[in-house]
């Protein structure tokens, strides 16, 4: 599909370990950290924010990335995507929150209260697009009804060819993810249970240390993400033909929100980059991609 023109967008990319989707926005020249309490596998510490999220999911702060530098950002994120834990609200779960029949654990039942609080601080984050992605929810704790239910064999699924659920709770300026690339699956990511008669066609063949394997995003589901919900900024940074020096301060001032000639063209900083007015070349931009 057409991947349409944007401007570069500051993203948070909320609970990403893996930075599957993060890197993918970086490839589409977007503005984007991820964060998660653990540290980053997707080899960019310097995109990666190893603390608590919730003090900077509304933007106006300033965090530190794994490489030591600090950032900050002026207002709020442009966009917001969030993979909050799943363990205690997933209806997979729900053989342990019932031991037995018509009896609750009133512990595990406390711990998914808890994570129904942490998964509605992100959908209600102040950002103008949300997305929150979690597998199927137990309806016990009453999550709002999810936007979207994707698999991962509709997302360039040549690559992955699994059936896996995921529910999609989308809010503001975006719209449904559109299939692209789509195959027939070939069967279950996720093995279920101990009868199964063909391992071969599981994504994920094994159980206990693959946990986190089996939680990270899908590369076709994160290239989609990126490509339908952010689009193509690297257009912008090619027509301002900078050196990285340059870059790194452009993109500085591009999170802090003072690229824009907010106070008139002769404090504008960014034509010290490019050589060119900043407010006038964005008029330009905005008016290319109408």
């Amino acid at each position: 599909m057409k991947i349409k023109k944007s401007l570069p967008m500051r993203v948070l990319i909320a609970c990403e370990e893996s930075q599957a989707v993060c890197n993918e926005m970086r490839r589409l020249g977007h503005i984007c950290f991820s964060v998660d309490i653990q540290e980053c596998s997707g080899g960019h510490p310097e995109w990666h924010i190893m603390d608590d999220v919730l003090p900077i999911i509304n933007g106006d702060c300033e965090f530190t990335t794994m490489d030591g530098k600090v950032h900050r950002i002026n207002g709020e994120w442009d966009l917001l995507i969030a993979h909050p834990p799943c363990t205690y609200i997933s209806n997979a779960g729900a053989c342990r929150l019932y031991p037995r029949k018509g009896e609750i654990d009133a512990n595990r039942y406390e711990k998914g209260i808890k994570a129904k609080r942490f998964f509605m601080k992100f959908l209600d984050a102040k950002c103008k697009r949300i997305v929150v992605e979690n597998p199927l929810p137990s309806r016990v704790f009453d999550l709002p009804k999810a936007s979207q239910v994707i698999q991962p064999y509709e997302m360039y699924g040549k690559k992955n060819p699994y059936t896996k659920k995921t529910l999609l709770w989308i809010r503001g300026e975006l719209d449904l993810l559109v299939p692209v690339e789509p195959v027939d699956p070939i069967g279950p990511y996720c093995p279920a249970g101990t009868s199964r008669k063909d391992r071969s066609k599981y994504g994920s063949a094994k159980r206990g240390d693959d946990r986190k394997n089996r939680s990270k995003t899908f590369p076709g589901i994160a290239r989609a993400f990126a490509e339908q919900w952010a689009g193509d900024a690297r257009w912008f940074w090619e027509e301002m033909d900078m050196n990285e020096e340059l870059f790194v301060e452009a993109e500085k001032m591009l999170l802090d929100g003072e690229a824009y000639c907010k106070n008139g063209c002769d404090s504008c900083k960014i034509k010290e980059l490019g050589g060119f007015c900043a407010k006038e070349r964005l008029e330009e931009w905005r008016d290319a991609l109408k």
